[in-house]
Order: structure tokens, then C-alpha cells, then sequence
């Protein structure tokens, strides 16, 4: 592609018009829908209809699924299940957006989303905590706000960090990061309230709604998870995820194309920092606490999980991931029956167990994964369409499938290299 071809793809709304590609070569999954511009920018009245016809009948069915859904489950399927699921998966949707769309893996964003929610209980209601800390006593709609900004900004330092790295060095400079932040949360006492933090973090009463109820609070953690996905959406067809996506693949050619790769990977940050930060607001008012325990090195290790488990570059995989390990949660201490340990243990020890076998379930379904679906539930569910209920057809993509590169073909027809061979 020239440079011609990617000045006029970012002049033009990139990803909502194609350029000419070769018969036969599908678009390259992520890339704006496969394409680059050419032609004039759509109208937003063209984008809109443009979206309107992807929307299939599955689409539809999975909004009535989800609309329906806490009318007919219980309050602890609505509550634990179904709106724990939708925070994590929020918050994995930001890593997923770091480290599928711009190839960036970073281990801080529950340090972000927990930063988030000790500003709303510092600048907003809460109990007294340990060693003196108090909040501010504001109102939510001024709390929330300053919370999430004050996250926004922290992940935006985070990216200038950690951009000028790559790969492992990327997800040690992050994890130094969140670690850091766990023993400053864990040992200031003035401010952040020590190990035992802030309780009595409840959402707020609005218009005679208690959004602390299991309802309530399903709706508007919903309302966040479906804004943040077709945000992402949105953003990725856009001529920003289009760079984006393009510093992925070749930083060096995108900065020779003009293109200031470094603002647009620290931007990249800032935007999922403002994700993670709803996220960790909703996360606080549902454990109706913020407590060290929820920045720490296994809170960080669960988001990653959760979006490797659905896929790292679907957004919709971070939901589907956080359903998984939600369940897997809640019910690993069924996977062997309780009454196995009461003959071994005394009953007080049954929750540390639990944990244990929790523990031992997700990293079994983690390493599982991994190892046979690369690309997730999502990469497994695609091998199965493809493969077995095609009639073990399997396309051929030419280069620009899932885990292949545009230089495979070419070498495959020369008789690869030794290594290949």
C-alpha cells in the first residue's frame, strides 16, 4: 500500500468504504471492516445505515436475551452472575482493546479501574476507614466524574511509559505499575484508608431508584457494557483504529507514512483508561467496598484471563470471557461434591479450599484454551463452524487468516525456508 493509499484512508473516514483487494482475499480481521478508503467520506446517514445492515437476526436475539434476561433469573443469577460478568467483562474490553487493536498487553488496567474507585470513595460517601481516611462526602454526580478523569489521566501516564516498549518489556513495565500502586493503596493510611480501605460505597438513589438493587443494577451496568462495546466498534472503523491497528502491524512504515505512532498508542491508553475507570466505579458499587485486595497482582491476572479466554481481538470476547470466569467462579466448589473435603477438613477451612479448586478449574480452562484455541472461545467456536459443521471444509484464506502473515503464501510457493521445511 502506498502512502497516497493511507493519507487518503485517513483523510476520508477509513473502514467505511473499501479499496480494491485481490478475489479471493477476504479482509483481514479488525482492519475497519477489511478495507481502506478511497472514495469521500460517508455521511454519518450512510454510517448509520451501514451499521444498520450488519446487524443480523443472532444480534437481535442476544438483545432480547440480555434485555429479558434478569425478568426471568433469579436475583443472584441477576446480581452475581449476570452483573459481575458485565463489569469484569468492561474492564477486560479495555485490554482487549490495548492488546487486540493496538497490540499493547497491560496489566494495569484493574489498577486504573481500583484508582477509579477509591477516588469515588474518597471524593464521594463512604465509611470511615482505617488510620483517619475519610471521604469528602460529595455528591455522585460530582464524585463519579473527578473519579473517572483522575483514572483517565493516570492511564494516559501509563501509556507514556510503557509505548516505547514492546511485548514482554510492555507487560513488566505495567505490571510494575499495578504492583506499585497495590502497596501504596495497602500501606497510606491517610488517604487511601490501609489494607482494610473504604466500606459502605453504595450506588446512588436516582429518581427513587436504588441502583444497589439486583435490577437496577443489571440495567445500568448493561447500559456501560453495551456503550463501551459499540463505542469500540465505532472507534475501530474510524481512521484512528485504522492507524492504530496499522502501527500494530508496522510502526516503523506507519511513522515513515507521517503518522506520530507514539500519540496515537498513549491515546490508545486514555481511551481505555476512561472504560476501565467506568468499570471500577461499577465494580466498587457492586462490592459496596474498595479495598487493596481489588488492585492486587490476582485482580490484574483475572482481567487478562478473562480476555484471553474470550478472544483478544474481539471486543465481544471480553464478555463472553467474563461469563466463563464468572461461572467458573461461582460454581468451582461444585466441580468436586463439598462433602469429599468435610471428611478431610474442618468446616472453617472449606472457603480457602474453595479457593483452591477455583484456582485449579480456571487455570485448567486458562491453559486449555492457550494451548488449543490461541484466539480464544471465539477462536474454538470459529474452528468449529469452519471445520466440523461446514463438513470439515476449511476455507482457505490466502495469508489473511488467523495466525498467518502476508508473507506465508509467497514463501510457501518458493518452498519456504529451512526452518519452514
Amino acid at each position: 500500500m502506498s502512502a497516497a493509499q493511507w493519507r487518503r484512508a485517513m483523510n476520508s473516514g477509513a473502514g467505511r468504504t473499501a479499496w480494491s483487494r485481490p478475489a479471493g482475499v477476504p479482509a483481514r480481521p479488525g482492519l475497519a471492516g477489511g478495507s481502506i478508503a478511497t472514495g469521500a467520506a460517508a455521511s454519518p446517514a450512510q454510517s448509520i445505515a451501514g451499521a444498520i445492515r450488519t446487524i443480523g437476526v443472532r444480534h437481535v436475539a442476544v438483545l432480547l436475551v440480555v434485555l429479558v434476561y434478569p425478568w426471568v433469573a433469579t436475583p443472584f443469577f441477576v446480581y452475581q452472575i449476570g452483573g459481575q460478568a458485565l463489569v469484569l467483562g468492561l474492564i477486560a474490553l479495555s485490554l482487549t482493546f490495548l492488546g487486540g487493536s493496538g497490540g499493547m498487553v497491560s496489566l494495569a488496567q484493574m489498577s486504573i479501574a481500583g484508582l477509579a474507585g477509591y477516588m469515588v470513595a474518597i471524593f464521594g460517601i463512604a465509611g470511615e476507614a482505617q488510620g483517619g481516611a475519610s471521604s469528602l462526602g460529595w455528591p455522585w454526580w460530582i464524585a463519579v466524574p473527578i473519579g473517572v478523569a483522575i483514572a483517565a489521566l493516570f492511564a494516559t501516564f501509563v501509556g507514556w511509559l510503557s509505548v516505547r516498549t514492546e511485548g514482554i518489556y510492555t507487560i513488566m513495565i505495567t505490571l510494575a505499575i499495578g504492583v506499585s500502586f497495590y502497596y501504596l493503596a495497602q500501606q497510606n493510611y491517610s488517604i487511601f484508608g490501609g489494607h482494610q480501605g473504604f466500606n459502605q460505597v453504595h450506588a446512588p438513589v436516582v429518581l427513587d431508584i436504588d441502583f444497589s438493587k439486583p435490577i437496577p443494577y443489571y440495567y445500568l451496568a448493561l447500559f456501560w457494557a453495551l456503550a463501551g462495546y459499540f463505542f469500540i466498534k465505532y472507534l475501530l472503523r474510524a481512521p484512528f483504529g485504522v492507524a492504530l491497528q496499522g502501527a500494530r502491524e508496522n510502526s516503523r512504515r506507519m511513522n515513515a507514512l507521517g503518522f506520530d505512532v507514539t500519540a496515537h498508542r498513549v491515546a490508545t491508553y486514555a481511551v481505555a483508561g476512561v472504560l476501565a475507570a467506568i468499570g471500577g466505579v461499577l465494580m466498587t458499587w457492586y462490592n459496596g467496598r474498595i479495598s487493596p485486595g481489588s488492585v492486587g497482582v490476582g485482580a490484574m491476572l483475572n482481567i487478562l484471563i478473562i480476555a484471553v479466554l474470550g478472544g483478544m481481538r474481539h471486543p465481544i470476547g471480553a464478555f463472553i470471557g467474563a461469563i466463563v470466569f464468572v461461572l467458573v467462579q461461582n460454581f468451582a466448589i461444585d466441580v468436586i461434591a463439598r462433602e469429599r473435603f468435610n471428611l478431610l477438613v474442618q468446616n472453617f477451612a472449606i472457603d480457602v479450599i474453595a479457593r483452591e479448586r477455583f484456582n485449579l478449574v480456571i487455570g485448567i480452562v486458562f491453559l486449555s484454551i492457550v494451548l488449543f484455541s490461541p484466539d480464544g472461545l471465539l477462536g474454538l467456536w470459529g474452528y468449529v463452524r469452519t471445520r466440523i459443521l461446514a463438513g470439515g471444509v476449511q476455507p482457505k484464506l490466502k495469508g489473511w487468516g488467523v495466525g498467518s502473515t502476508r508473507r506465508e503464501p509467497a514463501r510457501m510457493r518458493n518452498g519456504g525456508t529451512a526452518a519452514d521445511r
